[in-house]
């Protein structure tokens, strides 16, 4: 059977989120109580991520220092060259912001799909939420739907994740491996998962 990778970006593919790196490089006092609210899924993620930017006080330069610091997982590029070899399709699915992945996969030479939230600057940051799901309300990018969309019929699907917006795929895949809060989750959950630290370890356990 054919595998098929989805895969989150901010603390998976990344050493560092993003968008926490964001927060906490740019965002005055009161970050910390939109982001609870976030967490316990009582705002969707546009309203966090809006409500947080009008706490910012930074511009796209700012940004893109911030992102030249980020690191990607050690054994990423071995597993992306892993797929290459065998054709698995490999797609990154991201409740954050393309501006960040566009900036770091083009850094580090990676021609890889994705899909995003897409982070606007008009005297101010803000995003819009290409890939929303209405009838759920909170991921910005619903990755459930992008799945059921991209993946073709008798495909195994494989989920890589570490957070909260990678619950409901993780929940619908054949095979996960999780890190953080997702595997936090998916063992209380009694969902099947297995646990890994980086992309060391997925190619460790999918050989």
């Amino acid at each position: 059977m054919k595998k098929v990778f989805y895969i989150d970006f901010d603390g998976t593919i990344t050493q560092k989120d993003t968008c926490q790196a964001m927060v906490e490089a740019f965002a005055g006092e009161g970050w910390q109580q939109i982001n609870e609210l976030w967490e316990k899924r009582k705002i969707s993620t546009e309203e966090c991520a809006n409500r947080t930017f009008q706490l910012f006080r930074a511009t796209l330069d700012d940004l893109r220092s911030l992102l030249d610091t980020i690191e990607i997982d050690e054994g990423f590029g071995t597993f992306v060259k892993f797929c290459k070899k065998e054709c698995y399709p490999v797609y990154i699915l991201s409740d954050g912001y393309d501006f960040c992945i566009e900036y770091i996969l083009k850094k580090h030479g990676y021609k890889i799909p994705y899909f995003a939230n897409q982070l606007v600057f008009e005297q101010g940051f803000r995003i819009r939420c290409s890939y929303y799901n209405q009838d759920c309300g909170l991921c910005g990018t619903c990755k459930l739907s992008l799945m059921k969309r991209l993946t073709q019929p008798g495909s195994q699907v494989v989920y890589v994740g570490d957070g909260i917006s990678d619950i409901c795929p993780a929940g619908h895949s054949n095979l996960v491996f999780a890190k953080g809060k997702l595997f936090e989750y998916c063992r209380a959950e009694g969902i099947s998962a297995i646990p890994i630290a980086g992309f060391i370890e997925v190619l460790e356990k999918l050989s």
